[in-house]
């Protein structure tokens, strides 16, 4: 079962990345495209460029940014033993929020560095970057003062009220284009990663990736408890670091380039155990990542609307696939064996 869904989840990627690349406002052929990837190159050069410094990019990182934020979900349900737990909830995400918040509505869309000044854009990654890290780091001492993971999770909910708190004064003193400029950039975009930033963005994604499945065996033992997990010869401490390390990594890394990608985190890892039918991270984690990447290729799709002049936001999108599985996780809970 596990080697069958992991097949077909690949299959699915395989497609869906295909789709991407096919459907947009401008219609090209699947030849001129295939010739495009293969570097035989187009008669129209506009095609070339649609393909290469639009639609493949964007693919990629709808890809990455969907598995990051699956697998950040998994692994903070599975340490705090809470179904309903996601990358947003240690205030990682509301740390690049407020990051993002102090560029856009304090400094007017700017870093000044010495002699060097970085804007738009490359402005907002680098902010929005620093700030889910600063939280993290605030997250990862407080590990270190308690014991138990439903204080730290409370703390980090603590923690992201504040954030919130200090952006809704930003949004009140600030004018009316900026806040609007600020609200469109919370709605989510996986188009907003250049060629130039993908390699950064692609080794970020895929170390913190790599992290986590390094981190299966110890996941697994989590899930008969701390106690457990102790007389298995797991270091709890030196865990729950390495898990809040590589989620926060994941979560900064897709927040920055992507904005606050809602529902993702929260609702995929639901699905791949409803398919697998077992809490066994072996099977659970490589499943998690596809289906990750297979939600958010389809949300992409999704917002480009083939056939209007529109591009609806991402947030607008991700909810209609996961508020039904949250809802049904809810309603079904006793039924649902998570961690065992």
């Amino acid at each position: 079962m596990k080697r069958k869904s992991i097949i077909s989840g690949l299959i699915v990627i395989a497609i869906l990345f295909a789709m991407n690349l096919i459907l947009g406002k401008i219609q090209i052929p699947i030849n001129e495209i295939f010739n495009i990837l293969t570097g035989n190159g187009s008669d129209k050069t506009a095609w070339q460029h649609i393909v290469l410094q639009s639609r493949l990019p964007q693919a990629i990182t709808a890809l990455l940014a969907g598995a990051s934020l699956a697998t950040s979900g998994l692994l903070l349900q599975t340490l705090f033993r809470n179904p309903l737990a996601g990358p947003s909830i240690l205030g990682i995400s509301d740390g690049a929020n407020l990051g993002v918040a102090l560029v856009m509505l304090l400094l007017g869309n700017s870093i000044s560095f010495s002699s060097y000044t970085f804007s738009g854009s490359l402005a907002m990654i680098m902010a929005s970057f620093t700030g889910a890290c600063v939280i993290l780091f605030l997250i990862i001492f407080f590990s270190g003062k308690v014991s138990s993971p439903v204080m730290l999770l409370i703390i980090g909910i603590m923690i992201g009220y504040l954030a919130s708190s200090a952006i809704s004064i930003l949004n009140y003193y600030s004018s009316a284009d900026r806040v609007r400029a600020y609200v469109m950039w919370g709605m989510g975009d996986f188009s907003a990663v250049t060629n130039e930033r993908l390699p950064f963005f692609v080794i970020c994604s895929i170390a913190g990736l790599f992290l986590s499945v390094l981190l299966i065996k110890p996941l697994n033992a989590l899930l008969l408890g701390e106690m457990y997990a102790a007389n298995l010869g797991i270091n709890i401490k030196r865990t729950r670091l390495l898990i809040l390390l590589c989620t926060g990594l994941l979560t900064a890394t897709a927040t920055a380039f992507c904005g606050p990608v809602s529902f993702i985190g929260l609702a995929v890892p639901h699905i791949a155990r409803l398919i697998l039918g077992t809490s066994n991270h072996s099977g659970l984690l490589p499943l998690t990542i596809i289906a990750g990447a297979c939600t958010a290729l389809v949300c992409n799709i999704i917002t480009i609307l083939p056939g209007s002049d529109g591009v609806l936001p991402l947030n607008a999108v991700t909810p209609l696939i996961g508020a039904p599985i949250i809802i049904y996780v809810i309603v079904n809970r006793k039924n649902i064996q998570y961690f065992n």
